[in-house]
C-alpha cells in the first residue's frame, strides 16, 4: 500500500506540471493568454482630467480670455502629443504570479489516474518558475505575448524488492503564447481587441531511483502547438480603476483536442505608468497522443504589475 500511495503521489506531481499560468497579467493583459497589456485607458482618463482646469473671472474679462487661450494651446499641444504617441510603438511589460489548483485525468500507456490538487499542494512541490507578459502596440495593431516556465519536484522513500530506495520525480511545464490582433473599438472608456495566434506547450517528466541499480529510471516529454482565436475587452470604471476580460479557444485536433482560457482582472493605477492588478484565471486542455493523456483544468487567483514603456 505504501508503494501504491507513493505512486499516486508521483502521478499527482506529474499532473501538477500542467499548472500553467497565463494572460495574463495586468488590467490590460497581453499575454495569457494572456495577454499582458497595461491599463491603456488610464492615460486617456488622466488626459481628460487634466483638461478640467482653472476658472476665468467672467465673460469678456482679460483673465478669462487668457485662460481660454492657454487652454486652447494646451489642448492643441496635448492632442499633437497624443497623435505622435499613437504613431509610435507602445510597450507594456507585466510580470505576474498565478496560484492555481488542478483537477482532471492524466495517463500513460493506457493507465489513467484522476488528479485533484489544491493550490497549496501544488506550491508544496514548487521549485522554480518564471511568469510574465509583454505587449507591443501601434495604432490599432496589438501584439501580446505571454510566457511561463514552472519546475516541480517530489521525492519519497519506497520499499521495492525487499529494499528501500528513494524515488525522485521531476516535472516541468513551459507555455508560450503569441498573438496578433486588431483594436476594433478604441474609445476612451471601452477598448475591444480581436486576437488570433498560437500557444506552445512543453511537458517534461523524469523519474529516478537511488540506488539506481533497479533500472527503473524514466524520462519523457511532450510538445505541441495549438492555433488560437480570442478577444479582449477593457472597461474603464474610474480614472484609476479598469477591468479587463479576455478569452481564447484553440486546438481542434492540431495538437490538443481542445483548449480554452478565460481571464478576468481588475487593475488600479498607482503611478502614471504603473498598474497593480488582481483577478482569476481558468485554463483547460485535453491532449492525447501516443498513449499519453493530459486532460486537466487549472484555475486560480493571479496577481501582477503592469509597467507601460514607450
Amino acid at each position: 500500500m505504501c508503494a501504491t500511495a507513493s505512486n499516486r503521489r508521483l502521478a499527482t506531481a506529474a499532473a501538477l506540471s500542467a499548472f500553467g499560468f497565463v494572460l495574463s497579467s495586468v488590467v490590460v493583459p497581453g499575454p495569457c493568454n494572456g495577454q499582458a497589456s497595461a491599463l491603456q485607458s488610464g492615460s486617456a482618463l488622466l488626459t481628460a482630467n487634466d483638461f478640467v482646469s482653472g476658472v476665468g473671472s467672467g465673460p469678456g474679462s482679460a483673465d478669462c480670455l487668457t485662460c481660454a487661450d492657454s487652454q486652447s494651446q494646451s489642448s492643441s499641444s496635448t492632442q499633437s502629443k497624443a497623435s505622435v504617441d499613437n504613431a509610435n510603438w507602445q510597450i507594456t511589460v507585466a510580470p505576474y504570479l498565478w496560484f492555481p489548483g488542478m483537477h482532471g485525468t492524466v495517463g500513460i500507456a493506457g493507465r489513467e489516474l484522476r488528479v485533484n490538487a489544491s493550490a497549496i499542494e501544488i506550491l508544496s512541490h514548487f521549485r522554480f518558475g518564471l511568469m510574465g507578459a509583454v505587449e507591443f502596440r501601434r495604432k490599432r495593431l496589438v501584439l501580446p505575448m505571454d510566457a511561463m516556465w514552472v519546475r516541480l519536484e517530489d521525492d519519497k522513500p519506497l520499499p521495492l524488492d525487499a529494499m528501500v530506495t528513494t524515488g525522485k520525480f521531476k516535472a516541468q511545464q513551459i507555455i508560450l503564447t503569441s498573438k496578433i490582433g486588431l483594436r476594433v473599438i478604441d474609445e476612451e472608456k471601452v477598448k475591444i481587441d480581436a486576437l488570433t495566434g498560437f500557444r506552445y506547450w512543453h511537458l517534461g517528466e523524469g523519474l529516478t531511483f537511488d540506488p539506481s541499480a533497479l533500472g527503473l529510471n524514466f524520462s519523457n516529454s511532450q510538445n505541441w502547438v495549438d492555433p488560437l482565436v480570442g478577444g479582449r475587452i477593457q472597461l474603464a470604471l474610474a480614472p484609476k480603476v479598469a477591468v479587463n476580460v479576455l478569452g481564447d479557444v484553440g486546438g481542434w485536433g492540431t495538437g490538443a483536442q481542445i483548449e480554452n482560457q478565460v481571464v478576468g482582472l481588475i487593475g488600479f493605477r498607482i503611478k502614471p505608468t504603473w498598474n497593480l492588478q488582481a483577478g482569476y484565471r481558468y485554463m483547460s486542455v485535453d491532449y492525447r497522443s501516443g498513449g499519453f493523456l493530459f486532460d486537466v483544468i487549472t484555475s486560480g487567483v493571479m496577481f501582477g504589475l503592469t509597467i507601460n514603456r514607450k
